[in-house]
């Protein structure tokens, strides 16, 4: 690998490794939220149990979560210093208010955790809302800068690279940061909740329960159900327009996701197949007519920008249309999934019957892996599709990366920490909730 290559692989790995616990750190507050609400509305110790036992597991994730992310970071200042330099002068302002956001986020997390059951009910729910604000708020943040990256916006900038007429609102408030930011943290909640369900799919899979430990698990499983399916719907629209946020302002990761290489009005949909780079046309796709136009700005007749409207040196690789039917395609059958697990549900217990069959079950237990690759998929599609550039029609990667030589050693060395700290977390995570197993919880709140 040259040196470009190697500094996209090395800080891509990193962003791989960080994005699960980052993700499930948003996900999985919106869940204790829940479990909290509705134990203090329905009184009922299954919810507080949840709530108490996942709070456990975000703790160990964010344990892994914060020194990860400050690796990515400093790779940041070391990789990209080319990038850093243009950052440091105009977008700098969400890096900064992300630490504010950090620390409402720990302290109340500090404060749910050792005095949640010396406060009042209304501050209990209080304290780990704000955890999960505090949560949602540091992606949204850190996701402004990748925005600012797709489509930047607040600076100007001449041809010998100087920044003026700085405007850092305007940037972290660049055309597709709302859309941008409402689909990250959508996406967030849906795969914190098929976390939650693949794990309860898994408990209930297994039987050998007890009444009180398989109702327990099947109501955590059907409030996963209820909030995967919620947000699998909403992630849908929101991806629909993420769409036409790239019609009006990278049209060539447009083209490249479709594997449209003419410009033309009437565009179709290609699902599935690869885009050849021989031939270049999509090979083994299904074409939707009309449909791409749609999906661009709402009108069947919408002209839709090919590659060819556009120099070959600025084409995303032709992967991207891989990447990026593999992420909808998660998201589809995820939504398909949920909606199935639900039905099931609503149509077996008016009968008093078991709700969910084996196989459904077993193919839940892997709903909260797929959900975590639709978003490593989203954002390597999200990375990807903006190649050559770094700062798009501003930076090129090439002029972003770092001139050192001899990564490789360090980045293996970093590859093998990513595991080790892959595998300590879940050998910490099975350790400890073998070692407290659920039954224990219902003797603790026999007297709550």
């Amino acid at each position: 690998m040259d040196t470009v290559v190697l500094a996209r692989a090395f800080f891509g790995t990193s962003l791989a490794f960080h994005i699960i616990f980052a993700t499930l750190g948003v996900g999985i507050p919106l869940m204790i939220v829940i479990a909290e609400i509705l134990h203090q509305v329905k009184n009922d110790n299954d919810y507080a149990i949840m709530a108490k036992r996942w709070t456990k597991a975000f703790a160990v994730l964010l344990g892994v979560a914060i020194p990860s992310g400050t690796i990515v970071g400093v790779q940041l200042s070391l990789l990209w210093p080319g990038f850093m330099e243009i950052v440091g002068k105009v977008i700098s302002l969400p890096f900064q208010i992300e630490l504010f956001a950090f620390f409402i986020e720990a302290l109340f997390m500090s404060i749910y955790v050792y005095a949640a059951d010396r406060l009042p009910k209304f501050f209990r729910i209080i304290s780990v809302i704000l955890v999960a604000f505090g949560a949602v708020a540091s992606a949204i943040l850190i996701t402004a800068v990748n925005t600012w990256m797709n489509t930047p916006d607040g600076f100007k900038i001449t041809k010998d690279g100087t920044i003026f007429d700085v405007n850092p609102w305007d940037a972290f408030f660049n055309p597709s940061f709302i859309s941008s930011a409402f689909h990250v943290s959508v996406t967030a909640y849906m795969t914190g909740a098929f976390a939650v369900a693949s794990v309860g799919a898994y408990r209930l899979l297994r039987g050998k329960l007890s009444k009180n430990e398989s109702m327990y698990h099947k109501k955590g499983f059907l409030l996963a159900m209820i909030v995967g399916l919620v947000f699998s719907l909403i992630s849908s629209f929101s991806g629909h327009h993420s769409a036409q946020i790239l019609h009006e302002h990278s049209p060539e990761k447009l083209a490249a996701a479709e594997g449209l290489f003419e410009t033309q009005r009437y565009a179709p949909l290609s699902i599935g197949g690869f885009t050849d780079p021989k031939t270049e046309e999509v090979k083994y796709g299904i074409e939707i007519p009309w449909m791409l136009s749609w999906l661009a700005a709402g009108k069947f007749d919408t002209k839709v920008k090919g590659l060819y409207e556009f120099p070959r040196e600025t084409w995303p690789p032709f992967y991207v249309h891989t990447l990026f039917n593999v992420m909808v395609g998660i998201g589809f059958l995820l939504l398909g999934l949920a909606a199935v697990a639900l039905f099931f549900w609503w149509y077996y217990s008016k009968r008093k019957m078991r709700p969910y069959p084996r196989w459904l079950l077993f193919l839940l237990i892997f709903s909260g892996p797929m959900s975590m690759l639709g978003i490593e998929f989203g954002w390597i599609f999200s990375c990807s599709g903006r190649q050559p550039w770094t700062i798009y029609r501003v930076q090129t990667t090439a002029e972003a990366a770092t001139q050192s030589q001899n990564l490789a050693p360090l980045f293996l060395l970093f590859i093998g920490l990513y595991v080790m700290l892959g595998v300590l977390t879940i050998l910490i995570l099975t350790s400890y909730f073998k070692r407290n197993p659920v039954s224990k919880e219902f003797e603790k709140y026999s007297g709550y």
